[in-house]
């Protein structure tokens, strides 16, 4: 039990996005990369943290190229992605409860 306790811990503690988006106390949550602005305007509690990951992409482009994000020619966002997938199942019952009483998260 103490090893499956640690390999969650470890999950959570990696995917970032889950961590950000789990509960915010304004329920509004910021989504930039390097000062770049997403066109998102909302996302779902439930996954949030890949919903995060996504609105990343989606956002104005960027014309500088910004090295050292990558591990093994993976983006970081990718990586995080997989984590934040695997913790966000692991809060699922959490979030699910969430979204029906306060609804989606506002993208400033």
């Amino acid at each position: 039990m103490k090893g499956f306790t640690f390999i969650l811990l470890a999950l959570c503690t990696f995917s970032c996005a889950t961590i950000k988006t789990i509960d915010p106390p304004t329920d509004h949550i910021d989504i930039s990369y390097n000062g770049k602005k997403s066109y998102c305007e909302e996302i779902p509690r439930v996954y949030s943290g890949v919903w995060y990951n996504f609105c990343l992409m989606y956002g104005e482009p960027s014309t500088r190229i910004y090295l050292g994000s990558s591990t093994n020619k993976l983006p970081w966002f990718v990586i995080d992605t997989v984590l934040s997938a695997i913790s966000d199942t692991v809060v699922l019952p959490y979030t699910i409860i969430k979204q029906a009483e306060k609804g989606s998260l506002k993208v400033n």
